[in-house]
């Protein structure tokens, strides 16, 4: 699972400057939290647009997570990327005190929809379009708000283990403390990602590997040394989020009516 890292950064950032480019933008904006992912996903985009086409926003709820909004502005100016803090805890107050709720993960659900809905909003303003910050493992186990965090324009981190994130990190600078910081999607105070999944990200990446990258069965996975309860629990997850990963689905009317369907590519010039 090593990866070349300066192979990687060429990639990635002739990924994001040809993919804005294609649709005619100039700026990219992303949401800043202070941890690995966003901050890796802002050092890229800055290589690859420059520092004052990219808009980072730093959206916390309220004093939850001040070392985190720290670290991000840290961040931001340490790239000289323009960067907007905004509290999203009026907004979220405001429709939990009409509907209530004791489930704290449906708050950090509504808390990264809110998140999203400010950066698109953003984007409209600025005409820059949205950065995703998801990881591979993230995507792959559906560990994210569908319509949150998981939203995006492009996705540079999408086929990244978080083990490859935090390699590739090293290698463009980003500060030790961001590097070493516990994985958190800032849900609620305290929260980690590996906590709430009851796996570290090294044996989540490197079973995920073994199942998706190499396409190794089940039964040799485990005979290999993984534990089995850990491989099921993997498995599972990839299996009840695989709606995350699509589109929603269209029941094609127009085609078996009409003979053709809008939806497939179509010369609109001819």
């Amino acid at each position: 699972m090593k990866i070349n890292e300066a192979f990687v950064e060429k990639i990635l950032t002739s990924f994001i400057r040809e993919e804005l480019y294609k649709f005619n933008y100039k700026k990219g904006i992303l949401g800043l939290s202070g941890g690995l992912d966003s901050s890796v996903c802002a050092f890229l985009a800055a290589k690859a647009l420059k520092p004052e086409n990219v808009i980072c926003l730093i959206l916390p709820y309220g004093e939850s997570f001040s070392q985190d909004v720290k670290d991000a502005q840290e961040i931001a100016k340490l790239l000289g990327v323009r960067s907007k803090n905004i509290d999203i805890s009026p907004m979220v107050n405001a429709y939990f005190s009409r509907y209530p709720t004791k489930n704290r993960v449906e708050k950090g659900n509504k808390m990264a929809r809110e998140r999203m809905s400010i950066l698109y909003d953003f984007s409209s303003r600025e005409k820059a379009l949205i950065l995703g910050t998801s990881n591979k493992t993230e995507l792959l186990l559906g560990y994210g708000t569908i319509h949150g965090d998981m939203a995006c324009a492009i996705n540079p981190l999408g086929d990244l283990y978080k083990t490859q994130i935090k390699q590739l990190a090293r290698h463009l600078g980003v500060p030790e403390k961001i590097r070493n910081k516990p994985p958190s999607a800032g849900l609620w105070t305290g929260q980690t990602d590996e906590e709430e999944l009851g796996l570290t990200y090294e044996e989540m990446d490197e079973t995920l590997f073994q199942l998706v990258d190499k396409r190794v069965p089940k039964k040799d996975v485990i005979a290999s040394g993984f534990k089995k309860e850990a491989v099921e629990k993997i498995i599972r997850l990839i299996k009840n989020s695989e709606f995350k990963r699509k589109l929603a689905p269209i029941p094609k009317i127009s085609s078996r009516t009409v003979g053709h369907d809008f939806l497939y590519p179509y010369d609109w010039d001819r």
